[in-house]
């Protein structure tokens, strides 16, 4: 069963969906902890409530270096494998990066590369896109930039509100992440390139 770590910034409704999952056994992984660079953040409520062990790193207090130093031990004490970012909103350094090469994951609310960043939901309504969509992606040193493992569309429909769409965007998010970790943490994944070739055979 692979060793995870959550890492999130805001309300954690992406990491209480996979949570629900693995309590299920819908998805085989084990949460080691949820991490947050915010201390009052929802998501750190939300998995004490699930009775996970939480984290907070010191981005404000201490700075970046020393944050991630804490955040690099946690991970190597708790054997974790996999780190799941689920609205993290810090850009993670080339060091976190390099010793968790190709076993760092995003989800990203928008079809990368359009629209990356923050406000992702909000800048696709405002263009007026007809599309728009969720990805998750594997992360490497630039921002929403890592080989894509899966996308799926959500059209924006005509008098759809900015609020239904990111109620919607939510709904997709729930349900492709965790099954897209799942395939992932399977080995199910072939990268060449920067494809990710997905094989179920």
């Amino acid at each position: 069963m692979p060793k995870i770590a959550i890492l999130l910034s805001g309300r954690g409704t992406n990491m209480a969906a996979l949570a629900r999952r693995v309590a299920s056994g819908d998805l085989d992984a084990d949460i080691r902890f949820v991490g947050s660079d915010r201390p009052d953040a929802e998501g750190l409520a939300r998995a004490e409530a699930l009775s996970l062990p939480t984290l907070v790193l010191p981005y404000r207090e201490k700075g970046k270096d020393e944050a991630e130093e804490l955040l690099l031990g946690y991970l190597d004490k708790n054997g974790v494998e996999w780190v799941v970012l689920a609205g993290f909103m810090r850009i993670l350094s080339p060091r976190v990066v390099s010793r968790f090469r190709d076993r760092i994951a995003n989800i990203h609310p928008a079809l990368l590369p359009a629209f990356p960043g923050t406000g992702a939901i909000a800048s696709a309504w405002n263009y007026g896109v007809k599309v728009t969509g969720v990805t998750v992606h594997l992360v490497d040193e630039e921002m929403d930039h890592g080989p894509i493992l899966a996308q799926r569309c959500v059209p924006i429909d005509e008098g759809q509100t900015l609020e239904e769409l990111e109620e919607r965007i939510h709904e997709v998010e729930h349900d492709i992440y965790w099954r897209t970790l799942k395939d992932l943490f399977a080995g199910r994944y072939k990268k060449e390139g920067r494809r990710m070739k997905l094989d179920r055979t």
